[in-house]
């Protein structure tokens, strides 16, 4: 993670950049991450227009009761990744939020796991609807879980 910083973007900042200004001031670190990402400990280390990675090293502060990593870390990678894949073929002044995601975890994961990374790929982007696709994927290149986004695109 380096030397990323962590807060919120303000609406009126947002407001002025494009979806891609965004998620790759995110990226570079010129923008800070959200809270969640210190918390979880993942990092947005890819960005380009309708695609966004995310990397983080699962560790025993990500076990479930039964000693693997918990569901909720992968979901939240894999919202995470879809929804700025989608908010980064957005114009300035438009925004976007989720609507509903959909994952299936297909590994189990472990801190031996090592690190992980979740891609997330547009589908379609309309008007009002973006769709995006992810996947999870080991330093193997095994697939550990995967999921699809719908999102509300929207005027901010």
């Amino acid at each position: 993670m380096g030397t990323k910083a962590y807060g919120t973007v303000s609406p009126e900042r947002q407001k002025a950049m494009s979806g891609l200004e965004f998620v790759k001031g995110l990226a570079s670190g010129a923008l800070p991450l959200n809270m969640i990402a210190q918390t979880l400990g993942y990092d947005v280390i890819e960005a380009e227009c309708g695609r966004v990675v995310i990397a983080v090293e699962p560790t025993d502060a990500h076990l479930n009761p039964w000693g693997t990593v918990h569901g909720g870390l992968t979901a939240t990678i894999l919202d995470s990744c879809m929804g700025l894949a989608v908010n980064s073929t957005l114009e300035k002044g438009v925004g976007s939020t989720t609507l509903e995601f959909k994952i299936s975890l297909v590994r189990a994961i472990t801190p031996q796991t090592g690190q992980i990374w979740a891609e997330g790929k547009v589908l379609a982007c309309g008007r009002r609807v973006g769709t995006a696709e992810g996947r999870v994927t080991d330093s193997k290149g095994r697939l550990l879980a995967h999921g699809t986004t719908t999102c509300l695109i929207f005027p901010r």
